[in-house]
């Protein structure tokens, strides 16, 4: 007979059996305002209905598989022949499946895709954050792809199937297919015009034969690889070149993909990162030779913008655990979310939350627009975005994982696997200081840039004082970008949270807008979460955060 000391009192329920999109008001309302009405009725059904599953038990104990049971690299089979395969658990299958099932990967040819597909994502994310690296990587091959419209032909229906289709065989034989990239080496990490692969051409036009090694190959049991490598001088050519590597070849025998190691990661850990050596490996080209760079740029752009989508979903998530542990968590004679302090960092981390919602979906809106002036607007505010959310992620996983005390750093709770992914997307895909240095470059060679965010931000001049004087002051600081390199992160930054409070101004609740911009532009705000003003609404704040399964 259990002994009376073993009764459990004052720990929450688990959050499960809720719709994970549904519950996000800051997300619904971003879907309604960027995406056609005659769109809405099908999309919040299928967002809802992705909602549910991540919201669900069973997808949550998917994910805890996933991430408990790390892929293992089998370089040889029992005959020594060599394989070069990763095994996975099955979860991970699942949880990919559903992925590609949830059209995270044919945003570019739905009406509305982008937005759809952000919002998605954001909602994926929150289940298991491993699985949306190859989702995100095939979703941005694309652009890429189609700088050669017969390859764009020939890959880009497989790439936004919705149906995944495991195993390596040749592509033309599967019903759907993934996309991984290789572009880093060791010697030059985000300099990728140090690279050192050799492309030599071969007999066929346009094919190639490359020699070389990959620092970090993500998703190495993909169907084909987006590769930079340096093209052998030519008449007229040569220089950094993109190349499509297929993992199996037409004629169904394996490319030349040796997997050195899988890489262990401080997060990510049910997602393959990989070592890769190429030796002779068959290669096609895309795009000009020596115009690599040129050829994958909106190709990076859109894995960036996954990288702010994604940290959204982390951040999200983390609200929500830590509100709904606060809202049934009793101390001192009340709920923990009805404490005054408690309140406030509750509400802190709301609104971190919300900015990146709507910042996330209204870029993912300019890509559904493809109007000159919001592409522009993307040049400009996907690098600051991609500098301040993803660098906003960890500290705000972390003080909410702080709210639930000893449980939140427990792995039990779920709070530790978020912790440790937190940082991920501010290193991915050019990590700070890159982001900043674009930013740079957006003010310096694209002046449409900069009048593209001016417009943005204009649109909510007049409606808040700190706003304005947030947005003049920015304005003198561009006056003089002498020396503004060692100033890039700092305008990157401001460009970032000036465009966050636009937003929230004119779409926000009035709590959430006033609370924002007091305390992230009118300087009424301490340097951790929940020092916000104490006069502000914050229960609203925290209300509109509150996940209600």
């Amino acid at each position: 007979m259990a002994g009376t000391t073993h009764t459990v009192t004052n720990q929450p329920p688990p959050l499960t059996g809720y719709d994970v999109y549904g519950t996000d008001r800051a997300l619904v309302a971003a879907v309604d305002r960027h995406l056609d009405p005659d769109l809405l009725d099908e999309t919040h059904g299928e967002l809802s209905a992705l909602g549910r599953a991540a919201g669900s038990a069973q997808l949550q104990e998917w994910a805890t598989q996933a991430d408990e049971n790390p892929p293992v690299l089998r370089t040889h089979d029992r005959y020594g022949h060599r394989v070069d395969e990763v095994d996975f658990h099955p979860a991970w299958h699942r949880l990919l499946g559903k992925g590609v099932g949830a059209h995270l990967t044919d945003a570019w040819v739905r009406p509305g895709g982008h937005v759809r597909r952000a919002a998605a994502f954001l909602v994926w994310t929150q289940v298991e954050a491993g699985n949306c690296c190859p989702l995100s990587m095939t979703h941005a091959a694309v652009p890429a792809l189609r700088a050669d419209p017969e390859l764009a032909a020939e890959w880009e229906p497989r790439l936004t199937s919705t149906i995944y289709d495991r195993g390596l065989r040749p592509a033309r034989h599967k019903a759907g297919a993934l996309f991984g990239m290789a572009m880093t080496e060791k010697q030059g990490g985000s300099d990728v015009r140090a690279n050192t692969t050799l492309a030599t051409p071969l007999a066929e036009d346009g094919t190639y034969e490359l020699t070389g090694h990959k620092w970090f190959c993500s998703a190495p049991m993909s169907d084909g690889f987006l590769v930079l490598a340096q093209a052998a001088p030519s008449a007229g050519g040569g220089g950094l070149t993109c190349f499509l590597v297929p993992r199996v070849l037409e004629d169904g025998t394996r490319n030349v993909f040796r997997l050195q190691r899988l890489k262990d990661k401080l997060g990510n850990r049910s997602n393959a990162s990989g070592e890769v050596e190429f030796d002779g490996t068959w290669a096609r080209r895309v795009g000009d030779e020596g115009r690599g760079v040129r050829t994958v740029i909106d190709m990076v752009a859109a894995t960036r913008l996954d990288c702010v989508v994604g940290s959204a979903g982390l951040m999200r998530q983390a609200v929500a655990q830590a509100i709904h542990h606060c809202a049934h968590r009793e101390a001192f004679g009340g709920k923990l979310v009805d404490k005054p302090l408690m309140r406030g960092v509750l509400a802190d981390l709301a609104l971190e939350s919300e900015a990146a919602t709507a910042l996330a979906l209204r870029l993912a809106a300019a890509y559904d627009d493809g109007g000159e002036q919001e592409r522009a607007l993307l040049r400009i505010a996907v690098p600051a975005a991609k500098y301040w959310v993803t660098k906003r992620c960890a500290p705000l996983v972390v003080e909410a994982a702080e709210c639930l005390g000893g449980n939140g750093y427990v792995t039990e709770s779920g709070m530790p696997r978020l912790v440790r992914e937190s940082p991920l997307n501010s290193i991915w895909e050019g990590a700070g200081n890159v982001q900043a240095l674009d930013v740079l470059r957006a003010l310096r060679r694209e002046p449409q840039a900069l009048d593209a965010w001016l417009r943005e931000v204009g649109l909510a001049r007049g409606a808040d004082h700190r706003l304005d004087r947030a947005i003049k002051d920015l304005l003198t600081e561009l006056a003089d970008l002498d020396g503004a390199e060692a100033r890039a992160r700092r305008l990157a930054e401001r460009f970032a949270l000036v465009l966050q409070g636009a937003l929230l101004v004119r779409f926000a609740p009035p709590e959430v807008a006033d609370a924002f911009c007091a305390s992230r532009l009118g300087g009424d705000g301490g340097s951790t979460f929940g020092t916000l003003p104490h006069s502000l609404d914050l229960a609203s704040v925290v209300e509109r955060a509150a996940p209600r399964p």
